[in-house]
């Protein structure tokens, strides 16, 4: 009992910031002066291992780019039956996904390094390739990612996974798509946890109050990565307040049902 009387200062405490957190606006502090030129990376999305990608060969003649849209007779994912054929003679897309080791199986050239690389840097690649080997003289290629999903998690009002279609995706507009922070959300501290390799992670810490976060390597956001919005010290007070009450409510109904069994068995005796 003496515990739960201790949380009664904490309890009203929480109420009275609730209620001023309520009319209150949340600001964020952009250091404007610094904001251009402290960006870290160009927010291009680079291509990761188990990345599933569509590749579309174009020419002129698309007799000469069919056999490059083909299934790969090594590759390991069956066409999507949801992807829709295309018209002119040109195969339906197939959706290929980078191997273990970066590498993306093509058909006609082989294997394809793109670990680490841009769509665009990867499709002049493969147009190299294509080209250099005598195939097509004006080969064009077309890569899109086949899905892109980055994970919002947290004191936000929407937490959830959400696609994303386009380069320069950053935690701004990530926790834009989640609803924004909540009033518990910390501000001064909103993970980003982005997979390295096949079982590393990094771990980016952003302060939106101080006006540091467009100078992290996280501003920019890669596919896969999970932005994390932890509580506030003022709700993980309440958190606690919470269970402390179950606790002791817990207690509480224990009691009285013991209680109840026991008049119940001496009224019964008693008879």
């Amino acid at each position: 009992m003496r515990q739960f009387i201790k949380t009664i200062p904490m309890i009203l405490l929480a109420a009275l910031l609730v209620g001023c957190n309520a009319s209150k606006r949340i600001v964020y502090d952009f250091n404007k002066d610094e904001a251009v030129k402290s960006v870290i990376g160009d927010g291009l999305i680079r291509i990761k291992p188990y990345d599933r990608l569509t590749v579309i060969v174009s020419s002129q003649n698309p007799e000469l780019a069919s056999p490059f849209n083909a299934p790969s007779s090594f590759h390991s994912v069956s066409p999507n039956p949801l992807m829709s054929s295309s018209v002119n003679g040109v195969q339906s897309l197939q959706i290929r996904t980078v191997d273990e080791n970066g590498f993306l199986e093509m058909p006609i050239i082989g294997k394809v390094n793109c670990n680490g690389k841009t769509r665009n840097e990867l499709a002049a690649d493969i147009a190299k390739r294509i080209i250099d080997g005598g195939y097509i003289s004006d080969a064009f290629v077309n890569i899109q990612f086949a899905d892109m999903k980055i994970f919002v998690l947290g004191e936000v009002t929407r937490p959830g996974q959400f696609d994303i279609t386009r380069d320069k995706v950053t935690v701004l507009e990530a926790l834009a798509m989640a609803g924004d922070m909540t009033i518990y959300g910390n501000r001064a501290n909103v993970a980003v946890i982005r997979r390295v390799g096949e079982k590393n992670y990094e771990v980016y810490e952003l302060n939106f109050l101080e006006g540091d976060q467009m100078s992290s390597p996280a501003f920019f956001l890669q596919q896969g990565d999970v932005v994390y919005v932890q509580p506030n010290k003022y709700k993980a007070a309440t958190a606690e307040i919470n269970q402390n009450r179950t606790f002791w409510l817990s207690i509480v109904s224990t009691l009285i049902t013991a209680t109840s069994l026991v008049l119940t068995i001496i009224n019964f005796a008693q008879r």
